[in-house]
């Protein structure tokens, strides 16, 4: 969910030209698992403070092409239930992934 100080950044021409630079760049694939991408993501999350820095903002540097996986990796993993590091074998036991 777009908070709404960052609303007018990501509706603005700069952004949607950056971002569809970037994805077309980055063969549209996630650049963590080589999944089809969905999100460019900001490695350095935008704040109200940074949003209107374009040396933060627009910046490839700072960017990743993530599916849609690994972008709620990225922003929900430590609020999950779930861990990545382990599964459950044939016989129902838990080990490592």
């Amino acid at each position: 969910m777009v908070k709404e100080w960052a609303k007018h950044f990501y509706k603005s021409k700069a952004w949607r030209q950056c971002r569809d630079a970037y994805f077309a760049f980055k063969h549209g694939l996630c650049e963590r698992c080589s999944a089809p991408g969905k999100i460019v993501h900001h490695k350095i999350w935008l704040t109200p403070e940074n949003i209107n820095d374009p040396n933060i903002s627009l910046n490839w540097e700072y960017l990743e092409l993530l599916c849609q996986t690994c972008h709620n990796i990225e922003h929900h993993e430590k609020y999950s239930a779930t861990r990545y590091d382990v599964m459950f074998d044939e016989n129902g036991d838990l080990v490592k992934a």
